[in-house]
């Protein structure tokens, strides 16, 4: 039995890690870059690209492997998801970005390969990225008929007001945002990333106040603080009971249940892998440490496309911004089909 205060200390040490090594260089970056994203960014841009009239292959396929350019976490990535489907995104392809973004990274997947090998590595790239898409495209057809009025209402949506910043200056701005991101949570030596930061910050200062009017600047920032009050509260309850969870199914449990091929081990390693908070990267030397304990590739494979694009915060926050019913189809879709290529997987690699 493990005594209670051990439980509530990995609930509180959960959440004190992630403060520290998430907030500042993950998420707070992506909170302004959402902000931006629903303050300047022209809903005829949005609609162009992930809009339901947009074109499918198109908004489908820039959702898809969006993750590529974006190292964030399932958390992190949340407050971009809500920034564009708050700005006109149909589900399907908000979806799809909310799957990729964290799921198709490109150093997790190269990590993925040299640390478990070319097979698994291969095999994650492949249905991480045709997860996005045909997990966006059921959750479109499941929901047609909100996606049917959402259509019919952005036909006859009125253009932004006219402001004072260009869409050059806009787009300067946005990758400006993007690129504290990514600086921030890069390997660069400290003195090199936070200098690079600093400078970055310093320009996106002064094109806030150089680009903008007071009230585009205003409005930003007023979006930016709706995100964060939307999302962070349920997000840290999440982290604290995730880490509550990590004490209680310690992962040598897991590896006991998913020593075999079966359709219950792969269920186990993807449910597992939904529940668990993981920091962009860390899952990967996670599962070696399960394959040394006896886990099959199988169950592995599934905890690699489950893990990475859900945990516990990301649901709660994702059910703030879409409801408890999409949330739960949209979780429910990624286990399913986590557990089904699981097996494939496990079974055709022997």
């Amino acid at each position: 039995m493990i005594p209670w205060q051990t439980i509530l200390l990995g609930g509180w040490q959960a959440l004190v890690d992630y403060i520290w090594h998430h907030t500042f260089t993950c998420l707070v970056p992506a909170f302004f870059i959402a902000g931006a994203i629903s303050a300047f960014v022209s809903k005829e841009s949005v609609m162009k690209y992930f809009g339901p009239q947009a074109n499918k292959a198109l908004s489908y396929s820039v959702a898809s492997v969006s993750g590529a350019i974006l190292a964030v976490c399932s958390c992190t990535v949340l407050p971009l998801f809500g920034g564009i489907y708050r700005r006109g995104a149909g589900l399907g392809p908000a979806i799809a970005f909310l799957y990729s973004g964290p799921a198709i990274n490109i150093l997790a997947i190269v990590y993925t390969a040299r640390l478990l090998g070319f097979d698994l590595g291969i095999a994650r790239a492949i249905f991480a990225v045709s997860f996005a898409a045909v997990i966006g495209l059921i959750m479109a057809l499941l929901y047609y008929k909100e996606e049917r009025e959402k259509k019919a209402n952005s036909s006859a949506f009125v253009s932004d007001t006219e402001t004072k910043g260009t869409d050059f200056h806009r787009l300067i701005f946005l990758v400006s945002l993007v690129a504290i991101l990514l600086t921030a949570t890069s390997s660069l030596a400290n003195v090199y990333k936070w200098s690079l930061v600093g400078l970055e910050i310093l320009f996106v200062l002064y094109a806030s106040l150089s680009w903008f009017e007071k009230a585009e600047v205003k409005h930003w920032l007023s979006e930016t603080w709706y995100l964060v009050k939307l999302i962070t509260p349920v997000l840290l309850i999440g982290v604290f009971i995730a880490g509550i969870i990590k004490v209680i199914l310690p992962p040598s449990w897991v590896a006991y249940f998913v020593g075999t091929n079966s359709f219950l081990a792969n269920l186990i390693a993807s449910f597992s892998g939904a529940l668990m908070y993981f920091a962009t990267l860390t899952e990967v030397p996670i599962i070696k440490t399960l394959l040394s304990l006896g886990m099959n590739k199988g169950p592995a494979l599934a905890l690699l496309l489950a893990g990475p694009a859900l945990s516990l915060p990301s649901m709660l926050a994702i059910q703030r911004i879409i409801g408890t019913k999409k949330m739960l189809t949209y979780v429910s879709l990624v286990v399913i089909f986590s557990t089904f290529v699981g097996m494939f997987f496990g079974a055709i690699s022997g």
